[in-house]
């Protein structure tokens, strides 16, 4: 057996079990109510544009671990817009993940997707929640370093979002065979996200020096604390994305977006769901 075909019969069983954990995560409807169809008022949802597709479509190995769909983020509860566990993307943006994915897999890795699309009404939460000053129950884990009055100031948070115009991707890499990251218990204790890989929380990712949104200069992808094996990891990143168009946030190692984008000046507001993308 091949290395290629070795890293796909491991990244199916991966698959499998990301699946079965994220369709028991609870959606986002808690956190805004439930969309104006659903209610019976007769009102439709918007719908993607047809330039839009569901990751899985086009590169079904893609793992992905949806956060803003669980309360394990720095909001700590699911976030309004993210119905389903879905990675939405534009066309030219998904098929070169799909290119990026090919080069990885033949070196025994995989990309993993925290987040893809993001619709308006949750930057809208984001806003919400960075403007109460009182709720900071992730702050052990998200922002341990940062008062939460200066998450503005600071560029953590903003009233736009480039995720929401469709080309804009969170990802790591994850080492073949898989592990799977174990669920989030609300409540846990957290842990620093940038602690030592061992003691933070257990994600399936190689090291990158950080977890996911982490809000802390140790994020930056080039911060010249993060040396050896770490580093290696963010340049692998880097350096497999930038060659299928993709640019990288200085201050975000995981954030990407795809160039050209093919809606740079709009922000679209559909909900993560299936039903965003199929019989437009």
């Amino acid at each position: 057996m091949t290395r290629l075909a070795s890293a796909l019969r491991a990244l199916a069983a991966t698959a499998a079990t990301l699946l079965a954990v994220t369709a028991a995560a609870p959606g986002a409807a808690g956190a805004t109510g439930t969309s104006a169809t659903s209610t019976g008022s007769g009102v439709s949802e918007p719908k993607a544009p047809e330039e839009f597709v569901a990751l899985r479509t086009v590169a079904p190995t893609i793992i992905q671990e949806i956060r803003y769909v669980t309360p394990h983020n720095f909001v700590g509860e699911p976030v309004a817009g993210y119905e389903q566990p879905l990675c939405i993307l534009t066309r030219p943006a998904a098929r070169a993940l799909q290119r990026a994915q090919w080069k990885l897999l033949r070196q025994g890795y995989s990309l993993k997707v925290y987040d893809c699309y993001r619709p308006q009404r949750a930057v809208d939460h984001f806003v919400r929640w960075a403007k109460d000053l009182q709720d900071e129950r992730m702050k052990p884990e998200f922002y341990p370093q940062v008062d939460k009055s200066r998450l503005f100031a600071d560029g953590y948070i903003a009233e736009k979002s480039g995720h929401s115009r469709g080309s804009t991707v969170d990802l790591t890499i994850v080492k073949l065979p898989a592990k799977p990251t174990r669920p989030y218990v609300p409540g846990e204790k957290l842990v620093p996200c940038y602690a030592p890989q061992g003691e933070r929380f257990r994600d399936n990712s190689v090291d990158m020096g950080t977890g996911y949104d982490c809000f802390d200069t140790l994020s930056h992808t080039d911060d010249p604390r993060i040396q050896g094996e770490r580093r290696a990891n963010r340049q692998l990143l880097k350096s497999t994305l930038a060659d299928v168009g993709f640019t990288n946030l200085p201050e975000e190692w995981w954030h990407f977006t795809h160039k050209p984008e093919l809606f740079p000046d709009t922000y679209f507001d559909f909900p993560v769901s299936w039903r965003s993308v199929v019989g437009r």
